[in-house]
């Protein structure tokens, strides 16, 4: 099964929703729209954006004097692609090292996705290292070192236990002397809630900033599609603290929903850099909201 299979077999229960409400009567009553808002909230876009959403779109079918469902529908796709579309990443990393600093609770497929975007980024000839500044939670050292190895990447460690800003100095510093491209610097999973962890995550930021003052370059934060609503919490949390330049979602293969996505960007602004439908080291794909959209609501008939 290929990527856009598999996220489209993950989004199913979705698509199908949403299809069943456009694939009905043809008239655009209340019945209509109250339907269409509660298979919304059902997909995880939440009640406010779904009721935004509702207002907008009964607004675009008067101005552009739409009749038909079908031309409703491609009106609708066209709303939450322009919804999901927020300015990407350059593919071009001029500064020496570009400093991704990843970042999220546990249990997400944090570790993964490093080493996942690691794959990804040596396969387009860069070189890479990285960093374990999760120093809390045993055996991510461990993880991180087999990703290393797996993708012929550099790899910068203290023990278990130690102060997660000095690794994160001195996998820069190390970054620096050996000319790398790209360092990704893993962090300890943070529990949203806790503030002593949030920061450290501070204390880390100020070093990097300190030592090299245009990284980091990004600030990528992994959340879990499957966790619906409480993602927003998460990046709201980790915003604040830190300031995200990009989301990853991961495991939309499997009973998520996929409205998050949508909810996430219209209320943060930030981009969704990428998604992950899989466990394989392929399965962490560029976000492309208009396969993505696809995906999730597909076509009528």
């Amino acid at each position: 099964m290929n990527i856009f299979a598999r996220l489209k077999d993950g989004l199913s229960k979705t698509r199908s929703q949403i299809t069943s409400i456009m694939g009905g009567d043809g008239r655009f009553d209340d019945v209509f729209f109250d339907s269409l808002e509660e298979a919304m909230i059902a997909a995880d876009i939440g009640i406010e954006l779904a009721t935004d959403i509702i207002d907008e779109l009964k607004q675009d079918l008067k101005d552009c004097r739409v009749t038909s469902i079908s031309e409703a529908y491609e009106l609708f796709k066209a709303m939450i692609v322009k919804g999901l579309t927020v300015t990407s990443l350059p593919e071009e990393f001029p500064p020496k090292p570009w400093v991704i600093m990843v970042v999220g609770v546990n249990g997400v497929g944090k570790t993964t996705t490093i080493g996942k975007l690691a794959q990804e980024l040596r396969a387009k000839g860069k070189t890479v290292m990285l960093g374990a500044a999760d120093t809390f939670r045993a055996g991510a050292i461990e993880q991180l070192r087999i990703w290393s190895e797996r993708t012929e990447s550099d790899f910068v460690a203290q023990q278990e236990g130690a102060d997660a800003a000095s690794v994160a100095f001195d996998a820069i510093e190390a970054a620096r002397a050996r000319e790398t491209d790209i360092l990704i610097l893993d962090t300890a999973g943070r529990l949203h809630t806790k503030v002593n962890l949030m920061n450290e995550l501070e204390k880390i930021l100020r070093v990097i900033k300190r030592n090299t003052p245009h990284a980091p370059n990004e600030i990528l934060l992994v959340v879990d599609a499957t966790t619906g609503q409480n993602a927003i919490k998460q990046v709201q949390v980790f915003n604040e603290s830190v300031g995200l330049t990009g989301l990853v979602i991961t495991k939309l293969d499997g009973t998520a929903k996929g409205g998050v996505a949508l909810a996430l960007t219209k209320k943060f602004n930030i981009p969704i850099r990428k998604i992950g439908v899989g466990e394989g080291i392929e399965d962490l794909q560029d976000f492309d909201p208009e396969a993505y959209v696809d995906a999730m609501f597909g076509n009528l008939g």
